[in-house]
């Protein structure tokens, strides 16, 4: 019985070593495919890495992109276009209007700092000569004054100051309507052209999701420049909008401290009508 295992413990070592010494089988670069005659290189293909990509990712890719703004605007849609157009001449109504305004408010500051001076430098009811608010209030009061009956009551008193009054006020709201002339414009311009840009940026995002549709790709040179033009126009909106409501913000300013400025010339010629009506009450 020993000798028996002896034998079969041999037989199983010597299969064992005949395993170890035989030769693995060589695995070739080229597997059939079932059903096929043709074979696909394994390894190969998997490091080519070449893919068949649609024509127009091919020129889009290799063709040159632009970078420059003026290129951009010249290749854009006609209705970016026409939205960048519109908001360019927002942009220049601005920069005329802040011109004009910044010369108006300087002419019309100076005369009335003038006018001031001289009313403060004559006494009584001086009537000045032109056509500035202060200069027409004088005249208007020296109108009146002029016009006083010989016998003047308390109830004919309140009348001629009730009718100073009126033609004051008539006086300093037309001042006030041209030197606020313009800002109306600036107004409409600061709140309708982010909206006018906006139309632009939705217009050209909507492009390039066409663009993607149509050549079945997401590759950036196929999206970027229909994203860069619809950026453009919302660019191109903030730059008109962003200065117009700047100078309003300035124009109504500036119109308010005219305002106040005309107002204390204005008391001043008022404290002298009334002097001059008491006088003409204890005259009569």
């Amino acid at each position: 019985m020993v000798r028996a295992w002896a034998v079969v413990c041999a037989l199983c070592l010597a299969g064992a070593a005949s395993a170890q010494d035989s030769v693995p089988p060589v695995v070739t670069s080229e597997a059939s495919v079932p059903g096929d005659g043709s074979t696909v290189g394994g390894a190969e293909t998997a490091l080519s890495g070449t893919y068949d990509l649609p024509e127009a990712l091919h020129a889009n890719a290799s063709g040159p992109v632009e970078t420059k703004l003026v290129g951009l605007v010249a290749k854009a849609h006609w209705v970016v276009q026409a939205v960048m157009a519109a908001l360019a001449l927002g942009f220049a109504a601005v920069l005329a209007v802040f011109l004009f305004k910044s010369v108006e408010f300087a002419l019309a500051f100076a005369r009335l700092r003038r006018a001031h001076r001289t009313v403060a430098a004559e006494p009584g009811l001086v009537a000045l000569s032109g056509t500035c608010p202060l200069a027409l209030t004088s005249q208007a009061v020296r109108d009146e004054a002029a016009q006083l009956p010989t016998v003047l009551s308390a109830d004919l008193r309140a009348a001629v100051r009730e009718r100073l009054d009126l033609r004051l006020d008539r006086i300093e709201a037309g001042a006030i309507r041209r030197l606020r002339s313009g800002s109306g414009l600036l107004a409409s311009i600061g709140s309708v052209g982010p909206f006018i840009g906006l139309f632009g940026t939705v217009f050209g995002i909507m492009n390039s999701f066409l663009a993607i549709a149509e050549t079945k790709t997401t590759n950036l040179s196929v999206v970027a420049p229909g994203i860069a033009e619809a950026l453009l126009a919302t660019g191109i909106g903030l730059v008109a909008a962003i200065p117009a409501v700047l100078l309003y913000n300035v124009v109504v300013r500036r119109v308010a401290a005219f305002r106040h400025a005309l107002a204390d010339a204005r008391t001043e010629l008022l404290l002298r009508f009334s002097r001059e009506l008491d006088a003409h009450m204890r005259e009569g």
